[in-house]
């Protein structure tokens, strides 16, 4: 896969503006701890085995260091515009294709659930839980939107290590205050985990209640996995 430096500058300028309301995205971006990867098309296929193998060896690097906060973000080339219900439908057609390859080699993640209606839920490759972000030039929030489409893959172990060394409110309350300054509103899709399923906030689309999530996991079968 070529590398795309304009792209990644581009992302990483985005990032780093002054009114980007998400510090944890700042400071791993500032501490060299976001990798991006520029792929070609969120609605084909061709390029999922390198995305694949670009989030192992992400997981790989934050699995061996506990202390840092580290995001893994797949900027896609195209398309460049989307309607929110086009990026929703493709977000969700590209986790489905990665979690399908995924689970032919790996469990899901212990301690979250598979499935998507579940408080629990939670993304899994290689084993590991991801809290997923999607950025696109037509979202509805402010700080979700950037010129290309974007999948960022959080580790949802970082928002554990957050919550045991009491710090993880006071940064919530400070990207939520900075996101209703940039935004103009309080995003109405947000939770906190367990509240309700993460799934609601992966593409930013404000849903209606009713809205069931179309990911469906093809991993074996645990009671962990399939709580509610």
């Amino acid at each position: 896969m070529k590398s795309n430096p304009d792209i990644i500058e581009q992302y990483f300028n985005h990032i780093n503006s002054v009114d980007f309301p998400c510090i944890g995205a700042k400071a791993s971006a500032t501490k060299g701890r976001a990798d991006v990867l520029v792929a070609e098309n969120i609605c084909c296929p061709n390029d999922d085995a390198d995305i694949l193998s670009f989030i192992y060896k992400f997981i790989d690097k934050i699995r061996n260091d506990k202390n840092g906060f580290y995001s893994a973000s797949i900027v896609f080339k195209s398309p460049k515009s989307f309607t929110e219900i086009e990026f929703d439908k493709f977000l969700w057609l590209r986790l489905q294709a990665l979690s399908d390859l995924d689970s032919t080699a790996f469990e899901f993640a212990k301690g979250v659930s598979d499935n998507p209606e579940s408080k629990e839920f939670c993304y899994s490759l290689k084993g590991e839980a991801f809290f997923v972000i999607g950025l696109h030039s037509n979202s509805n929030r402010q700080a979700r939107r950037f010129e290309y489409p974007v999948l960022v893959f959080n580790a949802h172990r970082q928002f554990e290590i957050l919550r045991e060394s009491g710090t993880y409110t006071k940064m919530q309350n400070i990207i939520r205050k900075k996101d209703i300054k940039y935004s103009g509103s309080v995003n109405p899709m947000l939770t906190n985990f367990g509240e309700r399923s993460a799934a609601f906030q992966f593409s930013g689309r404000k849903y209606e209640n009713n809205w069931k999530c179309p990911f469906i996991s093809n991993y074996e079968k645990t009671d962990i996995n399939r709580t509610t």
